[in-house]
């Protein structure tokens, strides 16, 4: 019977995660000397090559790639071991590490965590602020339980790691400068933008989703500038150096500009919970998804409807 060692195993599948042996060891805080030892010894328990030289580098084998396929199956059931373990012994107790990105913490989890605090209190949520690429490492070396991010910055759906939630769909409004022409338009239309100068991230998903909905509205957004942080955009856009898509999340704070619905292109960003596959059954983690559950369900019901009025 071959020998399988779960410590080793994680290894070899962080390496195969992060691709090299120094950053193995930096997420696993270990020594690159203690990571090549432990991948070496797991060879030889095995029987297999594991790695081969690349260069300066290593790369996986195809053995290391069969064991991979397989110990995802390991994994996940342990994960689920875990669960049903932790349910015993702590019942609604337990703890809940959330990594979420930063327009989803102040709208969505903090709601959420305040509503699951008067429900049940011994359930403790660690909230980490975090960029989507991120938050998924740290799902991925166990630092956080859940990670809230964009679908567009999510793993493939089939990624045999992780289960995916849906959690909200994220309607985009634009904001226009103070007395801009068109604040008062009836069912304002993207395409009426067109000829506008554009404020929006310079790369990255959230510039393709601004792009995106202009381009399906017909025309090639002009951009005359670019920022990431919703205060620099809205600030811009305030000043009359331009016009953006600010997803409904942010347009509570969009003060000194004027938002508008756009109900006929209807452009929407989709935002997602994942978690490692195997722990959605632990009662913590499931607590917390249906506070998040609860808490987007109120934010389609007080999202839906006519233009919301102009921020002042």
């Amino acid at each position: 019977m071959t020998e399988w060692d779960i410590k080793k195993l994680r290894i070899l599948r962080t390496l195969a995660d992060r691709g090299t042996v120094t950053a193995t060891a930096e997420a696993l805080h270990m020594t690159p000397s203690a990571v090549s030892q432990q991948l070496t010894n797991l060879a030889r328990q095995l029987g297999v090559p594991l790695l081969e030289a690349q260069g300066r580098r290593v790369r996986l084998t195809d053995a290391a790639h069969l064991v991979l396929r397989h110990t995802e199956a390991v994994f996940a059931q342990l994960e689920r071991a875990d669960a049903e373990l932790a349910g015993y012994l702590s019942g609604e107790a337990g703890e809940v590490r959330i990594g979420a990105f930063s327009t989803a913490v102040p709208v969505l989890v903090v709601p959420a965590v305040a509503a699951l605090r008067r429900t049940h209190p011994g359930v403790e949520v660690r909230i980490r602020e975090t960029e989507a690429a991120e938050s998924y490492e740290l799902l991925t070396a166990g630092a956080v339980d859940l990670a809230l991010s964009l679908a567009a910055h999510a793993p493939g759906a089939r990624d045999p790691r992780f289960s995916r939630v849906t959690l909200l769909e994220d309607p985009l409004d634009v904001a226009l400068p103070p007395g801009h022409p068109l604040t008062a338009a009836p069912a304002l239309r993207l395409a009426d933008l067109s000829g506008e100068r554009w404020i929006y991230g310079g790369s990255g998903p959230w510039s393709e989703i601004t792009r995106n909905a202009c381009e399906a509205a017909g025309f090639v957004p002009e951009q005359a500038h670019s920022a990431s942080g919703w205060t620099a955009i809205l600030a811009m856009v305030e000043a009359g150096m331009g016009v953006a898509l600010v997803p409904r999340m942010v347009t509570g704070r969009a003060a000194g500009v004027t938002v508008r619905v756009l109900a006929h292109d209807r452009p929407a960003r989709h935002v997602i919970a994942a978690l490692r596959r195997g722990s959605e059954s632990a009662p913590a983690v499931s607590r917390v998804l249906t506070a998040l559950r609860e808490t987007a369900a109120t934010l389609r019901r007080t999202g839906s409807g006519s233009d919301p009025a102009p921020a002042r």
